[in-house]
Protein backbone atom coordinates (compact mmCIF):
# COMPACT_ATOMS: atom_id res chain seq x y z
CA UNK A 1 0.00 0.00 0.00
CA UNK A 2 1.23 3.31 -0.61
CA UNK A 3 -0.46 6.73 0.17
CA UNK A 4 0.43 10.14 -1.62
CA UNK A 5 -0.16 12.73 1.03
CA UNK A 6 -0.38 16.97 -0.35
CA UNK A 7 -0.51 19.79 1.65
CA UNK A 8 -2.71 21.38 -0.58
CA UNK A 9 -2.19 24.98 -0.09
CA UNK A 10 1.42 24.55 -0.37
CA UNK A 11 1.27 22.88 -3.70
CA UNK A 12 -1.26 25.37 -5.09
CA UNK A 13 1.41 28.20 -3.65
CA UNK A 14 4.04 26.65 -5.34
CA UNK A 15 3.05 26.38 -8.41
CA UNK A 16 3.02 29.83 -9.43
CA UNK A 17 3.03 28.69 -13.28
CA UNK A 18 -0.28 26.74 -12.89
CA UNK A 19 -2.07 28.73 -10.54
CA UNK A 20 -2.74 32.21 -10.32
CA UNK A 21 -4.22 33.77 -7.34
CA UNK A 22 -4.24 37.22 -8.36
CA UNK A 23 -7.21 36.01 -10.70
CA UNK A 24 -8.65 32.59 -9.75
CA UNK A 25 -10.14 32.18 -6.57
CA UNK A 26 -8.81 30.21 -3.97
CA UNK A 27 -11.74 27.50 -4.80
CA UNK A 28 -11.21 27.52 -8.06
CA UNK A 29 -7.81 26.70 -7.39
CA UNK A 30 -8.46 24.29 -4.60
CA UNK A 31 -10.76 22.15 -7.76
CA UNK A 32 -8.15 22.67 -10.23
CA UNK A 33 -5.14 20.73 -8.24
CA UNK A 34 -7.51 17.97 -7.13
CA UNK A 35 -8.53 17.72 -11.16
CA UNK A 36 -4.71 17.27 -11.63
CA UNK A 37 -4.20 14.92 -8.71
CA UNK A 38 -7.12 12.61 -9.82
CA UNK A 39 -5.74 12.26 -13.17
CA UNK A 40 -2.85 11.29 -11.75
CA UNK A 41 -3.86 9.25 -9.10
CA UNK A 42 -6.07 7.18 -11.93
CA UNK A 43 -2.97 6.24 -13.70
CA UNK A 44 -0.39 6.10 -10.90
CA UNK A 45 -3.13 3.80 -8.52
CA UNK A 46 -1.44 5.34 -5.39
CA UNK A 47 -3.76 6.48 -2.22
CA UNK A 48 -3.86 10.38 -3.09
CA UNK A 49 -4.79 12.16 0.39
CA UNK A 50 -4.86 16.08 -0.43
CA UNK A 51 -4.80 18.46 2.85
CA UNK A 52 -6.13 21.47 3.35
CA UNK A 53 -6.08 23.77 6.25
CA UNK A 54 -9.26 24.81 7.95
CA UNK A 55 -7.71 25.68 11.24
CA UNK A 56 -8.48 29.86 10.92
CA UNK A 57 -12.10 28.39 10.07
CA UNK A 58 -15.44 28.39 12.48
CA UNK A 59 -15.43 24.52 11.38
CA UNK A 60 -15.08 22.92 14.25
CA UNK A 61 -15.13 19.31 12.86
CA UNK A 62 -12.11 17.88 10.74
CA UNK A 63 -14.08 17.38 7.23
CA UNK A 64 -12.98 13.75 5.02
CA UNK A 65 -14.58 14.15 1.62
CA UNK A 66 -14.25 11.69 -1.58
CA UNK A 67 -13.51 13.72 -4.80
CA UNK A 68 -13.29 11.32 -7.49
CA UNK A 69 -10.77 8.98 -7.03
CA UNK A 70 -8.72 10.88 -4.41
CA UNK A 71 -9.53 11.78 -0.34
CA UNK A 72 -9.52 15.41 0.32
CA UNK A 73 -9.21 16.56 4.46
CA UNK A 74 -10.21 19.76 5.88
CA UNK A 75 -8.60 20.11 9.33
CA UNK A 76 -10.76 21.26 12.00
CA UNK A 77 -10.61 24.33 13.71
CA UNK A 78 -7.50 24.87 15.24
CA UNK A 79 -5.60 22.38 13.28
CA UNK A 80 -2.75 22.86 10.57
CA UNK A 81 -2.21 20.37 7.88
CA UNK A 82 1.01 20.03 8.55
CA UNK A 83 -0.49 18.49 11.89
CA UNK A 84 -2.82 16.12 10.24
CA UNK A 85 0.34 14.96 8.30
CA UNK A 86 2.64 13.98 11.15
CA UNK A 87 -0.33 12.06 12.42
CA UNK A 88 -1.24 10.00 9.38
CA UNK A 89 3.09 9.53 8.94
CA UNK A 90 3.31 8.55 12.56
CA UNK A 91 0.02 6.06 12.23
CA UNK A 92 0.66 4.56 8.40
CA UNK A 93 4.27 4.60 7.67
CA UNK A 94 5.03 1.36 9.83
CA UNK A 95 2.54 -0.68 7.53
CA UNK A 96 2.91 1.63 4.29
CA UNK A 97 4.91 3.31 1.74
CA UNK A 98 3.90 7.25 3.07
CA UNK A 99 5.12 10.20 0.38
CA UNK A 100 4.36 13.20 2.11
CA UNK A 101 4.60 16.58 -0.46
CA UNK A 102 5.36 20.15 1.15
CA UNK A 103 8.19 22.13 0.65
CA UNK A 104 8.34 23.27 4.46
CA UNK A 105 11.08 22.34 5.36
CA UNK A 106 11.19 21.68 9.32
CA UNK A 107 7.56 19.28 8.10
CA UNK A 108 10.09 17.30 5.66
CA UNK A 109 12.26 16.88 8.72
CA UNK A 110 9.60 15.49 10.63
CA UNK A 111 8.20 13.23 7.98
CA UNK A 112 11.69 11.62 7.44
CA UNK A 113 11.96 11.08 11.42
CA UNK A 114 8.19 9.80 11.41
CA UNK A 115 9.66 7.43 8.77
CA UNK A 116 7.92 8.82 5.72
CA UNK A 117 9.32 9.90 2.21
CA UNK A 118 9.17 13.60 1.50
CA UNK A 119 8.65 15.03 -2.08
CA UNK A 120 8.67 18.48 -3.01
CA UNK A 121 5.73 19.98 -4.83
CA UNK A 122 8.39 20.73 -7.76
CA UNK A 123 9.04 16.91 -7.68
CA UNK A 124 5.86 15.93 -7.78
CA UNK A 125 4.42 18.54 -10.53
CA UNK A 126 7.68 16.70 -12.68
CA UNK A 127 6.88 13.42 -11.87
CA UNK A 128 2.83 14.29 -12.95
CA UNK A 129 4.06 16.25 -16.57
CA UNK A 130 6.63 12.97 -17.09
CA UNK A 131 3.47 11.11 -16.93
CA UNK A 132 0.88 12.51 -18.85
CA UNK A 133 3.74 13.04 -21.23
CA UNK A 134 3.94 9.10 -21.08
CA UNK A 135 0.44 8.67 -21.83
CA UNK A 136 0.61 11.08 -25.00
CA UNK A 137 3.12 8.75 -26.35
CA UNK A 138 1.22 5.85 -25.86
CA UNK A 139 3.73 4.49 -22.93
CA UNK A 140 0.99 3.90 -20.52
CA UNK A 141 2.47 2.05 -17.71
CA UNK A 142 -0.56 1.98 -14.64
CA UNK A 143 0.30 0.38 -11.58
CA UNK A 144 -2.98 -1.84 -10.83
CA UNK A 145 -3.33 -4.06 -8.60
CA UNK A 146 -7.26 -5.24 -9.44
CA UNK A 147 -6.86 -6.99 -12.68
CA UNK A 148 -5.91 -10.44 -11.63
CA UNK A 149 -6.71 -12.04 -14.99
CA UNK A 150 -4.60 -10.00 -16.70
CA UNK A 151 -1.74 -10.02 -14.24
CA UNK A 152 -2.15 -13.86 -14.79
CA UNK A 153 -1.99 -13.63 -18.93
CA UNK A 154 0.82 -14.29 -21.27
CA UNK A 155 2.93 -11.81 -22.66
CA UNK A 156 1.24 -12.75 -26.22
CA UNK A 157 -1.83 -12.71 -25.02
CA UNK A 158 -1.73 -9.23 -23.76
CA UNK A 159 -0.35 -8.50 -27.15
CA UNK A 160 -2.99 -9.99 -28.80
CA UNK A 161 -5.81 -8.48 -26.85
CA UNK A 162 -3.92 -4.93 -27.51
CA UNK A 163 -4.35 -5.26 -31.57
CA UNK A 164 -7.82 -6.66 -31.16
CA UNK A 165 -8.89 -3.60 -29.17
CA UNK A 166 -6.89 -1.17 -31.48
CA UNK A 167 -8.55 -3.51 -34.71
CA UNK A 168 -5.06 -4.34 -36.20
CA UNK A 169 -5.02 -8.38 -35.35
Amino acid sequence: MEYLVIDGYNVINSWKDVFDLRNESLEDCRDKLLNILSNYQGYSNVNVIVVFDAHLKKERRLKIDKYDNITVVFTKKNMTADHYIERFVHTHSKDAVVRVVTSDYLEQSIVLTGGGIRITPRELKEEIMRENKNIEKGQINIKSQTNSILSNASEELIEWLERMRRNRF
